[in-house]
């Protein structure tokens, strides 16, 4: 799942990426962030979001910055809550480089929503398939009061002219969400751009080693 804006949602569900898993929250897109809903999903190594999902959100940007840069703010998730205000916890389950089969657990809060209370999110997140330098794709629940979401997400890093085109998908599944398809989407949208931003922000910021 995905991250969320500080008084508002980020769960990147699995950014785990939820609603960081993505985020929730006012949060607006980068400029050069763009998103929409493609015949084809992102993949990594032949595995991509859930199929059947009724709640998604695929979008991109262009960071200007290396890409092992990118890599490591991205596979590092124990500081992740150094540059994403909205993940108030982190513990990696597992010891070493992320790899396939990594797990971590972190926590975003969540507030109230038509369809649930104000809560902290539990994510629990596993690495199910990555490729170095190229992708990630990591699933798990996220589970608060009156809430559970099962999240897919995908992250695909592409060398371009000036940087590295991020591109991500996220895929929300779960009886809370499915109850209010339109509001979960924005949410996730919410929580992916945020990400994003923030992203971008930490691997362009003038004083960070490349």
């Amino acid at each position: 799942m995905s991250g969320i804006p500080n008084t508002r949602i980020r769960a990147a569900l699995f950014t785990a990426p939820l609603v960081a898993i993505g985020v929730l929250g006012t949060a607006t897109a980068p400029p050069e962030a763009t998103a929409s809903r493609p015949a084809t999903s992102l993949t990594c190594r032949g595995e991509g979001v859930d199929p059947h999902a009724l709640v998604r959100y695929r979008t991109e940007t262009v960071i200007h910055a290396p890409l092992r840069t990118m890599w490591k703010l991205q596979t590092d998730v124990e500081h992740w809550p150094s540059w994403q205000d909205a993940i108030t916890t982190m513990k990696r389950l597992d010891p070493g480089p992320l790899r396939k089969g990594s797990a971590f657990r972190w926590t975003t809060p969540v507030p109230p929503n038509p369809t649930t209370p104000a809560t902290s999110l539990e994510i629990t997140s596993t690495v199910e398939q990555l490729k170095h330098h190229s992708c990630i794709r990591w699933t798990g629940p996220a589970v608060g009061e009156g809430l559970r979401i099962d999240g897919v997400h995908v992250w695909n890093f592409t060398r371009v002219k000036g940087g590295v085109r991020v591109s991500t998908e996220e895929t929300h599944t779960g009886a809370e969400v499915e109850a209010d398809v339109p509001t979960a989407t924005t949410l996730l949208r919410q929580g992916l751009e945020t990400w994003l931003r923030n992203l971008k922000t930490a691997a362009e910021a003038p004083n960070r080693p490349h």
